[in-house]
């Protein structure tokens, strides 16, 4: 048995690491254990990029969280010198006559627009002309709301989860990587972490396992958090020069009502070739250990054709390169963020249903208050299991 630590973070993803490096910097003995070595692509932590905007459409209770992150990821490269946060602007589209659901809204982009009128934060509305004009990649039907936000932009989640990591050893966190977590048992005074190698004790434990949580932690997290497959495609442009920063936004299309008729892309980047492109969809659950990691040629014909034809200007067919990844969702597509009742010193952090990256430096730093000062400078309250 190893320890006593101050605190033991199960899961070093987006908000793992952010929650290791928060800890450690304040002094505090922390040890992070993950069942790969971050940064991988088995968990939701990966595929070169990740929007970020301020106007969250999921709901008003985030804009603190993604306020704060967007200054935290400007300290990080400070510190670091790596590039981890482009502001590319950020277009949010949607039809007039028919609000789409996106991440539990009914009405996701009218949402997007009154919490931007209500916080403050720099826009404008675009009529479809305008929105081609700017943007001519962009083919509106000439239906649409079309917001603009000039803060938004790309995060890189492979090097945000890996400057974050290297901050928390510099700051003395222990990291064990390839180290499945097998089980968590404790009292209302300390957790042991039992795992393929070791057990470890704590005065407290925050599991930030993402699609593993579930598996991990049991009833009532098994019973509230789903699992499902995402995937995304990297298709190949005609002219990659106008999908660059600068000249092409990130965006989210919203062009139905289910949630499988939306979509969301990103400019050009370092990573696979093309431009990416995402998809989600809510309705089939996976297993994180049995889950189809490889994209089938028949998904990209299915994506391209539901969602790009017709839309994109300058984007063929030919795949470049797909990924599979699983998000971990809760209903109404909200955080999950609550005491887990047989381990009463352990918080679990999940699900963050899809979402979750812009947010993660702000949790982390949320998460580490909490465990050292009972109390954090953004409140955490509004994500409660019953919330």
């Amino acid at each position: 048995m190893t320890g006593p630590f101050d605190v033991i973070v199960v899961g070093l993803g987006a908000v793992g690491s952010a929650t290791a490096w928060q800890l450690a910097r304040r002094g505090a003995r922390v040890l992070g254990i993950d069942r790969f070595s971050p940064p991988h692509d088995r968990g939701s932590s990966h595929g070169s990029t990740r929007i970020t905007r301020l106007a969250v459409g999921e709901g008003p209770q985030y804009v603190p969280l993604v306020r704060r992150s967007h200054q935290i990821w400007r300290e990080i490269e400070a510190a670091t010198g790596e590039a981890l946060f482009q502001q590319t602007g950020g277009v949010v589209i949607g039809a007039q006559a028919a609000p789409g659901a996106v991440h539990g809204q009914d009405d996701f982009v009218g949402q997007t627009i009154e919490i931007a009128r209500r916080h403050g934060i720099a826009h404008e509305l675009l009529d479809p002309d305008a929105l081609r004009a700017r943007f001519p990649a962009f083919v509106p039907q000439g239906n649409e709301r079309c917001y603009f936000e000039p803060e938004a932009g790309f995060l890189r989640p492979e090097a945000c989860v890996g400057a974050q990591l290297a901050l928390a050893r510099q700051a003395g966190a222990q990291i064990r990587v390839n180290e499945p977590v097998l089980g968590l048992e404790g009292t209302d005074v300390a957790v042991k972490v039992r795992t393929a190698r070791d057990t470890y004790t704590a005065a407290q434990c925050i599991v930030s396992a993402g699609a593993w949580v579930p598996g991990l932690m049991g009833p009532p997290f098994a019973g509230v958090l789903r699992v499902q497959r995402q995937t995304l495609f990297w298709f190949d442009a005609e002219n990659a020069g106008g999908f660059a920063p600068g000249k092409f936004p990130v965006f989210i299309w919203v062009h139905g009502p289910r949630t499988a008729d939306a979509f969301y892309g990103f400019p050009t980047a370092p990573g696979p070739a093309g431009v990416k492109i995402g998809t989600e969809q809510d309705e089939i659950d996976t297993d994180p250990d049995t889950m189809q990691r490889s994209v089938l040629p028949e998904e990209a014909a299915i994506a391209y054709a539901r969602h790009v034809q017709g839309r994109l200007a300058g984007i063929g067919p030919r795949l470049l390169a797909a990924a599979a990844c699983p998000y971990t969702v809760a209903p109404q597509s909200r955080f999950v963020i609550a005491r887990a009742p047989r381990v009463p010193r352990a918080i679990v952090v999940s699900a963050c249903s899809g979402h979750g990256f812009k947010h993660s430096a702000a949790l982390g730093e949320a998460l580490a208050e909490q465990a050292l000062d009972g109390g954090s400078a953004i409140s955490l309250a509004d994500f409660g299991l019953g919330a």
